[in-house]
């Protein structure tokens, strides 16, 4: 750590989980406790740069391959592969792509529309908690759009109540990713300030809801703010507010800017990292074996040095969370 600069003070435990979903964090973190997540969930993107060069009876095909390949030599530098129960999960675990002793977490909402001016993401039909539960999975995703002041909030906030009460009942951990955005001008993006103190009382407001591990935006917007000492009081803010363990996303920014991020983050109080597109996105193309070549090289490497960092700077999930052992059963002898 550079000098002068000082870690996040250790904190007690502020999260009570079932010994269930202690177990599940447990498959989806490092031996140290900390994420380095596989994030693979992505879909309607995908589908429309696969689109511009193939019919449209071959698309999902051709994102099913894709999410193969990136799955089978990405996983295994990545605690858990965050999946889509549409094409991603039975793809990657019908053709063993995912091995077996990495965590798997499942998306319940059908992903970002990718479109700044449509900012509603909806439930995947026929899916749901129960499902993500019956194959395995160590979590489970929700994605929001949510900013405290907008007309939808309160739907929204009842939304994330509604799924939270269901992972709880099945002992399941629950990972929000809430997007902040400009509800009074869709497709704008909020001054960088504005974002902070959106991601910060989204974090205040909805963690409380029933949250296990909340997947975080970085909290400014790094394009209009250079200064790294701004978004080191930025991350240290949010994990004052934040009561449970939190992971960064990349939102497909520069690999060699999400690892400052990452880093930064990380030295503030972060768990570690839910990474997509910053690792994998030049492997989106329909030329299999550059794809593989890519994927093989660059994309691994990227993956490891996610790993690497995470697993030095990264606060294991522990140190957010305690979970209570059940009394000893009695045991009864007979004669």
């Amino acid at each position: 750590m550079p000098e002068g600069r000082v870690r996040v003070p250790s904190i007690a435990p502020s999260m009570n989980v079932s010994l269930g979903k202690w177990r599940r964090l447990q498959q989806a973190t490092n031996a140290r406790g900390t994420f380095t997540v596989l994030a693979m969930d992505h879909r309607g993107p995908l589908r429309r740069k696969l689109a511009a060069a193939l019919p449209p009876n071959e698309v999902d095909g051709a994102l099913a391959d894709l999410k193969e390949d990136i799955v089978r030599e990405l996983a295994p530098c990545s605690s858990a592969v965050l999946l889509d129960p549409e094409i991603g999960v039975a793809r990657c675990l019908a053709k063993s792509a995912l091995p077996p002793h990495i965590g798997l977490l499942v998306a319940l909402d059908t992903g970002s529309t990718g479109d700044p001016a449509t900012l509603k993401t909806g439930l995947v039909p026929d899916w749901g908690v129960a499902p993500t539960v019956r194959i395995g999975a160590a979590g489970a995703k929700l994605l929001v759009y949510y900013h405290h002041d907008a007309p939808e909030a309160p739907r929204v906030e009842e939304l994330v109540r509604t799924t939270a009460q269901a992972c709880n009942e099945t002992e399941l951990p629950f990972y929000l990713e809430p997007l902040a955005y400009d509800y009074r001008q869709p497709g704008t993006h909020l001054p960088s300030s504005e974002r902070r103190r959106v991601v910060i009382e989204s974090t205040r407001r909805l963690v409380s809801l029933g949250v296990d591990v909340l997947k975080a935006e970085f909290p400014v917007d790094v394009t209009e703010e250079p200064d790294e000492e701004v978004w080191r009081d930025a991350c240290a803010e949010l994990s004052t507010v934040c009561l449970v363990p939190w992971v960064l996303l990349s939102a497909g920014v520069p690999f060699d800017m999400f690892l400052r991020q990452t880093r930064i983050a990380g030295e503030s109080g972060a768990s570690g990292v839910i990474a997509g597109r910053a690792v994998w996105n030049d492997a989106v193309t329909t030329d299999a074996a550059a794809r593989r070549r890519f994927l093989a090289t660059v994309a691994r490497d990227r993956a490891r040095q996610l790993a690497d960092l995470c697993g030095a700077v990264g606060r294991p999930f522990t140190e957010r969370c305690q979970t209570c052992v059940p009394p000893r059963p009695l045991v009864t002898e007979f004669a």
